[in-house]
């Protein structure tokens, strides 16, 4: 009952405060408008035509065709084995940095270097590796093992590029929850006699279970909605995200690019209400809390050796893969001429319009980046400091976007801002504009920025806030300056992961970028593409440089500046 009166008049505070008010409502517009219309627009183009009304014929004209039939059972097939090999080797990692001894410093380190390289880099950097090391004219196959007819080009490659490139996620994901878990639980069963595989298998492996599911559909709706590494690495094995793009650049079918977007829709959102709704809710209630006491770490040789060579030799195995993107950039002819030299990135300058890509790229990533970070710290706040109607609206949309592919995204844009919002001049001059390329990186990125915001608001006593409240301050005025410094390692956080995000950004935007734009994913894409792999690796070498660059001036930046700074001092 208290609970009740608590709510209401919180409500009633709320609608007293015109800035909350007219926040709550501009957001749940920019939501709509951004977000489910453009989806809502690709449903209704998939079963509404002027001449037919509302028909299921375009339906049954894509699943007429076989390279749809067939890139629906790729993209599954994909999905599954990158979901199943990506969360068995994070597993792997994040077993070893939890519970294994390691004698030296140079495993963490390695470990923390590729995790964190897929973040900084390109989504589709693997893949010009891959097909500079093991294609025809790779070093491994042709000039090492003497392989003159090698291909990587399908299923194969696919799945190796990908997994490799997602199972830093799922290791990410698995080492917190493996960390929370009570020792005790595990030394009982040894206590009484249970050897470390039975452990493994009895007590640690059911109390991950959920948090293994979570992990596995996670990385299956990452691979399903990838585009950029099936594109260049993909060869004839068609997946859905690319049979849309090709479908409607190649065929110009939008009405059935978007049928088929819908299909590809309803797979990842599938997988994602899975995933949030059951998975999550199971994995909170399993895990509570941390570890009671400090977890006796595995000191036998016989586990710890073969574990830290497995790692070490994967983990070496993705640093050579991104260390040959600048090599490649350096090589004068790859696979035939191995001297060095700088033609590729003078070519990027001078022939190639680099200055402008990079300059186009920052500005647009840079604007983007304050509006994400900014944005999904008042959604945050919200969601769990304030109390009203709208609020799960407001969480559920603003998290949507993680499993809406970016292909998707791009062809709802394409039909819901072209002749403007319901046929009309309203919003009429979007398309094409460095306004929707900036509002695709903020979609994109909303959802990494507030399920973070939402982590760090939760550790923030409400009482801190109300105190402000209590002393005549407005709601805008407490947000800025109480609550936003508390969350400021979050909201920088937030704020350069939004700009690596943004600038590494290409499934949504290559179907919206314009002539007048040049972006520097969309340039690495076409000189891929063409086998210009030294221009390629050129342009991404730079990108990387950039992106890493920023992350470890946050770093820095939050070590001298942040708020765990200020604390320390404290003390």
């Amino acid at each position: 009952m208290a609970s009740r009166q608590g709510a209401a008049l919180d409500r009633k505070k709320l609608l007293g405060d015109p800035v909350m008010v007219t926040t709550i409502v501009v957001l749940i517009a920019f939501l709509t408008l951004f977000i489910l219309y453009p989806l809502a627009i690709l449903l209704v183009d998939s079963i509404y035509g002027k001449e037919t009304g509302l028909t299921l014929s375009v339906f049954q004209r894509v699943f007429a065709m076989k390279n749809f039939r067939r890139a629906i059972s790729n993209t599954l097939k994909v999905g599954l084995t990158v979901g199943i090999l990506s969360t068995v080797i994070g597993l792997l990692f994040a077993y070893v940095e939890v519970y294994v001894k390691v004698r030296t410093k140079f495993m963490g380190g390695l470990f923390q270097v590729v995790s964190m390289l897929p973040v900084v880099s390109p989504p589709f950097v693997l893949s010009l590796s891959m097909i500079m090391l093991f294609g025809k004219a790779g070093i491994i196959t042709r000039f090492l093992l003497h392989i003159y007819d090698n291909s990587v080009y399908g299923f194969g490659g696919i799945t190796v590029v990908q997994t490799l490139t997602f199972f830093p996620v799922c290791y990410m994901m698995l080492k917190g929850l493996l960390k929370n878990i009570d020792p005790s639980l595990e030394e009982a069963a040894r206590d009484m006699g249970a050897s470390r595989f039975k452990v493994f298998t009895s007590v640690t492996l059911p109390l991950i279970l959920p948090g293994l599911g979570n992990a596995f559909l996670v990385t299956f709706i990452e691979s399903i909605a990838d585009f950029a590494n099936p594109m260049i690495i993909g060869g004839s094995y068609d997946t859905l995200a690319t049979t849309i793009y090709l479908q409607i650049t190649g065929a110009y079918d939008k009405q059935g690019a978007a049928a088929m977007a819908v299909v590809l829709l309803s797979i990842t959102l599938l997988m994602y209400l899975v995933q949030k709704y059951v998975l999550e809710k199971k994995t909170a209630a399993t895990l509570t809390g941390k570890a009671s006491r400090a977890r006796m770490l595995i000191e036998d040789r016989s586990v710890t050796l073969p574990l830290t060579v497995l790692c070490s030799m994967i983990a070496l195995f993705v640093i050579m893969m991104y260390i040959c993107v600048p090599f490649g950039a350096l090589f004068k002819t790859w696979g035939y001429d191995f001297h060095l030299t700088t033609k590729w990135f003078v070519q990027v300058f001078k022939k190639y319009k680099g200055l402008k890509a990079f300059k186009d790229s920052f500005l647009l990533s840079l604007a983007a980046a304050p509006i994400t970070a900014l944005l999904s710290m008042i959604i945050s706040y919200l969601v769990v400091k304030r109390d009203f109607k709208a609020k799960g609206f407001i969480e559920f949309v603003s998290m949507l976007a993680m499993a809406v592919p970016g292909t998707v995204l791009g062809i709802g844009y394409i039909r819901g801002f072209v002749k403007g919002v319901f046929g009309t001049g309203f919003l009429a001059g979007l398309y094409g504009s460095a306004a929707i390329l900036i509002i695709v990186f903020v979609i994109r990125s909303l959802p990494t920025g507030t399920r973070s915001g939402i982590s760090a608001l939760r550790q923030i006593d409400k009482s801190i806030e109300e105190s402000a409240y209590d002393m005549g301050a407005g709601s805008f005025k407490v947000f800025m300056t109480v609550t936003l410094p508390l969350i400021k390692d979050s909201f920088l956080s937030g704020l350069v992961t939004a700009f690596v995000r943004s600038i590494t950004a290409i499934s949504a935007i290559i179907l919206l970028v314009t002539p007048e734009f040049l972006l520097i994913t969309v340039q690495i894409n076409e000189f891929a593409e063409k086998g210009a792999y030294g221009v390629a690796c050129a342009f991404a070498t730079i990108l990387i440089v950039i992106t890493y660059g920023s992350v470890l001036l946050m770093n820095l930046f939050i070590k001298f500046f942040g708020t765990s700074r200020k604390i320390k001092e404290e003390n």
